[in-house]
């Protein structure tokens, strides 16, 4: 039983990231710039843009996956400094279009379920240690893919929001 693939507990991830990539492909350059309700990195900065906001989702896909447990995938993916070179925290300058957007969430997406298909319930457990990224830096494989289904999840809400006070389609994980 536990070399079984853990896709089963994620089979809905890949309709999630499906949601969101439809609805960022539909988006203009004007509405990619509207700001995201709620996010912003500290609580005096501004609101990061839409595409900042999901840039930076994809892209933390790769950091926590690739960068800190050491999957395979960033090269396919436009994050291969994931850890220095991510929309929003470090870059507001370059916005991205929905193109680019959709490109990012699908090559992030793969690595994703990479994971889901290799991993099995054993390796959730194992720790990777970071001491390179800091002191504090222990994490099991299962709390990272956590944390980066459930910042995936969270973006989207803050996203369905943001568009939906704008008046246009919002991402519906569960339609």
């Amino acid at each position: 039983m536990d070399s079984v693939s853990i896709r089963p507990a994620f089979s809905m991830w890949p309709q999630y990231n499906a949601r969101l990539r439809d609805v960022v492909s539909e988006l203009t350059v004007e509405q990619l710039a509207l700001p995201a309700i709620g996010h912003a990195p500290r609580p005096t900065a501004e609101r990061w843009p839409v595409w900042a906001t999901v840039g930076h989702t994809a892209c933390q896909r790769v950091f926590w996956l690739c960068d800190f447990l050491g999957e395979p995938g960033a090269e396919t993916t436009r994050f291969t400094n994931a850890a220095f070179d991510c929309p929003g925290d470090d870059d507001l300058e370059n916005a991205w279009n929905a193109d680019e957007l959709v490109d990012a969430l699908e090559s992030t997406l793969r690595i994703v379920e990479n994971c889901l298909d290799s991993w099995t319930i054993d390796m959730l457990t194992e720790e990777v240690r970071r001491p390179d990224f800091g002191p504090d830096w222990v994490h099991s494989r299962g709390s990272v893919l956590q944390r980066v289904f459930s910042h995936d999840v969270y973006h989207c809400g803050e996203l369905s929001q943001t568009l939906g006070a704008a008046g246009l389609r919002q991402i519906d994980l569960w339609d």
